[in-house]
């Protein structure tokens, strides 16, 4: 159980480092995610059960959720809509688009060749061969993102997320990087969709509802157990807080909590994470005053 549960930890981690890309360096939540991350999961699945390489399936699921990013982009920087509005709008059309591109709610992986099936000539343990594929896409996102902020176009996506007026000043167009991060940030999270959908088996349309909430809690752990951080260490660290965060749903479940409620458990965990810096500035004073 251990194994799986961090080999589902790293998994779910490349969700967090997309979502990072916005909701802590554009700083605002794109709610996007919710509907890219099943899409990326059904068009890779989709294009296996078609007899597509698992590699290029994986890679179209990428495709898709940035394509998925630039619509939410171009609606909120050219249409002038709200971000969270333009995020809703395009989570609800993805729906009808994954119907469309499944022909039904969920498709199975039954009988066909999965990514981390490129590791059965070793004759690994269960779920080794997903700790050592998804630990590969962590070096290899974690790498990219690294390379991208610091990069003068990436510095630019940066500093359009600290101070977009002064951005502006400097002859940044910020519509265009908020629109770039967008595109990558959901082209991670399609990522994490195809990965989870080989992993588990199957792609479902309502795959995405409450993921953003898993994504949240990984960067929201790591900034917890961490603190201050470089950029390189924090992206780390939102791995590393993605497995602490299954481990606690694997805790819950060794509780014998019933887990129709996980989804209520994963939103207490993550809003207690968001009010620890609270709760830890009210207990401070007391101490220093006794």
């Amino acid at each position: 159980m251990i194994v799986s549960t961090i080999a589902q930890g790293f998994l779910w981690a490349v969700l967090g480092l997309g979502i990072y890309l916005t909701f802590r360096i554009l700083n605002f939540p794109d709610l996007t995610t919710e509907g890219s991350f099943p899409l990326g999961g059904a068009v890779c699945v989709t294009a296996i059960t078609s007899g597509v390489s698992p590699i290029l399936a994986t890679l179209l699921g990428v495709g898709a959720g940035m394509l998925a990013g630039l619509v939410t982009g171009l609606l909120y920087t050219k249409g002038k809509i709200p971000i969270i509005l333009s995020g809703i709008l395009v989570m609800s059309a993805l729906n009808s688009v994954m119907l469309f591109i499944m022909k039904s709610p969920n498709l199975s992986l039954l009988n066909q060749k999965k990514l981390f099936n490129s590791l059965d000539f070793l004759n690994l343990p269960p779920n080794y061969d997903k700790i050592i594929i998804s630990l590969i896409v962590l070096v290899i996102v974690i790498g990219g993102i690294l390379l991208f902020l610091y990069t003068d176009l990436g510095q630019a996506y940066v500093a359009t997320g600290d101070n977009e007026e002064m951005a502006k000043s400097f002859g940044i167009n910020t519509d265009r990087m908020k629109i770039l991060g967008l595109m990558i940030s959901n082209g991670i999270i399609g990522l994490a969709g195809a990965l989870i959908a080989q992993s588990e088996g199957y792609a479902d349309v309502n795959k995405g509802i409450g993921v953003i909430v898993i994504g949240l809690a990984s960067i929201i752990l790591g900034e917890l157990l961490f603190g201050e951080l470089t950029l390189s260490e924090r992206l780390i660290a939102i791995v590393l807080g993605s497995v602490l965060y299954q481990l606690l749903i694997l805790l819950v479940i060794k509780l014998k909590l019933d887990t129709t409620y996980l989804k209520l458990y994963s939103s207490v965990i993550l809003a207690i994470c968001l009010m620890f810096p609270q709760i830890k500035q009210r207990i401070l004073p007391t101490k220093e005053a006794k």
